[in-house]
């Protein structure tokens, strides 16, 4: 009875479908040929009994001898959000095709180019897009509800099950492997990281794109002053970019230098102050703060020298009936409310979003062959009752949530694994996930020198998706290429 009951709980239970095609890609002048495998795949809990069917892409390189598969770099790779499928970076850098847009510029309607990828990192390693449950084709199984995957911890579990599983599946256990995550999925690899450690799989390197480890960076919570402190050289990048800085430096890099050093030495103690800040004091901080910001004094009074990232939105470019962009405060838009005070909408996303999305839609039922069926949903706000659990063990205190923080999961996975390398890449104009902020971060947690010579900073002048601005296309290839090159010898 227990076998019938069991075929028969088997049987209600859908099954993995994975699409195979065949695709290309030229790099450099060399065309590589690639096996395409979209669809899903059965993650198990710990138990064995299916609880996902989790979407992904697998790209590998054709043509090679099992022995050369094996030793072939493989890069697990996701967005972020939480929430975001993982069609931003698949058609912005990593795949074999991409989507053009008019950066720093909105891009017109469809017809959309799609083209082949001379940046992909495909000529390097083989890749594994990932959607996290509730995202792409990627649904619960069984007794399993999209709740069980939607939290800190949870999503964690879920994407090490799933690599774990993935790996034994594909014989690649010993392949170079590597984790590749923009945004939440920066604050996700840090987790999975030391997950992945403790299971027993060690990874060659981890590559942070738009990272935040520490969530107080950008939440602003009551009576903190670290988010205003990090946000600040952002804010002055920005007037830097659109000219509203007096007498303005030349190199940028040169004045982000002088404004760290500002922002530590003369920013950081007025706020720590507090009320206990003179008048004057304020009056002559308010002036230095618009200057290096392009803003007026009087409005950094007003904000008592605290102005969040919504509310600079809103003023920087007040004047010209304008705001900038959160995810990159290089693109601008339409202000429609004058008096508000902060942004009502991201231009930056309202410029580019239409052209991925119909971009890599098309891709994925035409060339990749995925059944036309099937559902793609781009962001787990399509399901009813999307919600983050954002409790995380080891951030208790006093039997209560002190933190949302997984740079203390970062830390612990690189002292216990001394050769993993960690490559961290920061965009700028990045008003979403600011550069100082991770400076910050990966000043306090507390590494051994030797340690934190194996994490690697970069840095791009674009923003949030660096991959938009052709530049740093060609760079961010550069720089992940090199990474894995170097780690997996």
């Amino acid at each position: 009875m227990q076998m019938v009951h069991g075929q028969a709980e088997r049987d209600t239970i859908p099954e993995a479908e994975v699409f195979t095609s065949m695709q290309s890609v030229n790099i450099n002048g060399r065309t590589l040929y690639l096996t395409a495998q979209a669809g899903t795949f059965e993650v198990r809990d710990e138990q064995n009994k299916p609880i996902a069917l989790m979407g992904h892409t697998f790209y590998t390189k054709g043509d090679k001898r099992e022995s050369e598969t094996r030793r072939r770099p493989v890069v697990f790779a996701y967005n972020g959000g939480p929430g975001s499928s993982s069609y931003w970076l698949h058609m912005g850098i990593l795949g074999p095709k991409r989507i053009v847009v008019n950066d720093p510029d909105y891009t017109p309607a469809s017809p959309y180019q799609i083209v082949n990828n001379n940046f992909s990192i495909l000529d390097v390693a083989d890749l594994v897009m990932i959607d996290p449950v509730g995202t792409g084709l990627s649904v619960p199984l069984g007794k399993a509800q999209f709740k069980d995957f939607w939290g800190v911890d949870q999503d964690i579990r879920s994407l090490a099950l799933f690599i774990r599983q993935f790996l034994i599946a594909n014989d690649r256990m010993n392949s170079p492997k590597y984790l590749l995550g923009e945004s939440y999925g920066t604050f996700r690899n840090a987790g999975l990281m030391n997950r992945l450690l403790k299971d027993g799989i060690a990874l060659n390197g981890v590559i942070m794109v738009s990272a935040v480890f520490d969530l107080r960076t950008l939440l602003f919570p009551p009576e903190d002053d670290l988010p205003y402190i990090v946000h600040f050289p952002t804010y002055a990048a920005t007037a830097w970019y659109h000219d509203m800085i007096p007498d303005k430096p030349t190199d940028l890099y040169v004045f982000l230098d002088k404004v760290r050093k500002f922002t530590e030495e003369e920013y950081t103690p007025a706020l720590f102050k507090g009320d206990r800040l003179t008048e004057d004091e304020k009056s002559a901080m308010a002036a230095k703060l618009a200057m290096y910001t392009g803003t007026k004094a009087d409005y950094w009074v007003k904000a008592d020298l605290r102005v969040t990232n919504s509310e600079f939105f809103a003023e920087f470019l007040r004047d010209k009936g304008e705001i900038v962009g959160r995810l990159d405060s290089r693109f601008t838009g339409i202000n429609q409310d004058l008096l508000a005070q902060e942004g009502n909408h991201d231009p930056q996303s309202s410029a580019i979003s239409p052209a991925y999305t119909a971009g890599f839609l098309d891709y994925l039922y035409r060339d990749l062959k995925v059944d036309k069926s099937l559902h793609y949903a781009t962001s787990a706000y399509e399901r009813k009752g999307f919600k983050w659990d954002w409790k995380h063990e080891g951030n208790e205190r006093w039997g209560t949530q002190a933190a949302i923080n997984t740079g203390v999961d970062l830390a612990e996975a690189m002292s216990r694994d001394p050769h993993v390398k960690v490559l961290i890449l920061n965009g700028i104009y990045d008003i979403a996930t600011v550069f100082y902020g991770v400076e910050h971060s990966i000043s306090h947690l507390g590494l051994t020198p030797e340690i934190k010579e194996n994490i690697i900073m970069k840095y791009y002048e674009a923003g949030h998706m660096m991959y938009t601005h052709p530049p740093s296309m060609a760079h961010f290839k550069k720089d992940v290429a090199d990474f894995i090159r170097d780690t997996s010898r």
